[in-house]
C-alpha cells in the first residue's frame, strides 16, 4: 500500500482521532504491511507484546485458553485495532488472535508511537482522554452487570 493510503487508514481507527496529518504520516512511515491468511494466528495469547495492529479489511478472532478450553471473546473487523495497550507500554497479550478470513492488518510499532506522544504532547493529552473516557464506560459497565455476579 502507498503511504498516503496508510495514512487515510489510520485515520478511520478511533484511537488516532485528532492525530494531525503530520503524526499519521510518521505512524505509517514506520508502519508494516501485513497480509494473513484465513486459519493463521497473529499472535498468542501470552506473548510478549511490542505492537499494536489495525485490521485493514478482514476479520479477527480474539480467543482466551487453548484447545477444548479455547473459547472465542469477540470478532473484530475493519478499523479495529488489537493489542492498543501494547503501543503504550510492556505487556504481554491477553488472548490469541485468529484471523477469522484473510486479513490485512497494518502493523504499529510501540517505539515509534511513544516517540510521537513524546514529541507531540496534544496527541498524547488525546490518548489520555480516549483512555480515561474508556476506563470509565468500562467501569459503568461492570457496575450495570454486578448485580448478575453473588455478593
Amino acid at each position: 500500500m502507498a503511504l498516503d493510503d496508510d495514512i487515510r487508514i489510520l485515520a478511520g481507527a478511533a484511537l488516532f482521532e485528532g492525530f494531525t496529518q503530520e503524526q499519521l504520516r510518521l505512524l505509517a512511515f514506520g508502519a508494516e504491511n501485513l497480509n494473513v491468511a484465513a486459519g493463521r494466528l497473529i499472535y498468542a495469547e501470552g506473548d510478549s507484546a511490542d505492537c499494536g495492529f489495525l485490521i485493514v479489511s478482514g476479520s479477527v478472532r480474539l480467543v482466551h485458553g487453548v484447545g477444548n478450553a479455547a473459547v472465542e471473546l469477540q470478532v473484530l473487523g475493519r478499523n479495529a485495532i488489537l493489542g492498543e495497550l501494547a503501543l503504550i507500554t510492556d505487556t504481554s497479550r491477553p488472548t490469541s488472535a485468529i484471523a477469522a478470513t484473510d486479513v490485512s492488518l497494518i502493523r504499529l510499532n510501540r517505539r515509534l508511537f511513544r516517540r510521537i506522544l513524546e514529541e507531540y504532547p496534544d496527541a498524547a493529552h488525546l490518548l489520555h482522554e480516549r483512555i480515561a473516557a474508556d476506563l470509565q464506560e468500562l467501569v459503568a459497565k461492570i457496575a450495570r452487570l454486578s448485580s448478575r455476579f453473588g455478593e
